[in-house]
């Protein structure tokens, strides 16, 4: 994919930090209950965690249970789905469609209308008030 933010791998290193490095670039996963979004239901606006293109309205999150951050839906076309069959599974990536990072993966068993459950690590996002 052709994003609109470009930088290489040392920029993005030096920029994000090894943590946010890691989730963000390397496609890492935090540990469940571990991050600061999980439990916060304050209103405003997730942001991508490398480029800070909004992502995710606070209105779309819901407690999961799960341990990581959870929404029932993205802003419209900040988001872009990938195929990912590591670890044995058959999931769907998601990355920010503006610099191509990491977020999570999102299933098909949300329990609102839309059925859709947006798997979010809190390194992969900023919080807008």
């Amino acid at each position: 994919m052709d994003y609109k933010i470009k930088k290489s791998e040392e920029q993005w290193k030096q920029e994000l930090g090894a943590d946010r490095y890691k989730i963000l670039r390397e496609k890492g996963t935090e540990f469940p209950h571990s991050g600061k979004y999980n439990l916060h239901f304050d209103a405003g606006t997730y942001v991508c965690g490398a480029c800070g293109e909004a992502l995710f309205e606070s209105d779309s999150k819901f407690n999961s249970s799960c341990g990581w951050p959870s929404f029932d839906e993205s802003i419209p076309g900040k988001v872009e789905y990938v195929k990912d069959t590591t670890h044995g599974m058959m999931r769907t990536e998601i990355l920010c469609a503006t610099c191509g990072s990491h977020l999570g993966h999102v299933f098909d068993d949300g329990p609102t209308e839309t059925g859709t459950r947006y798997c979010v690590n809190s390194l992969s996002v900023d919080f807008k008030k």
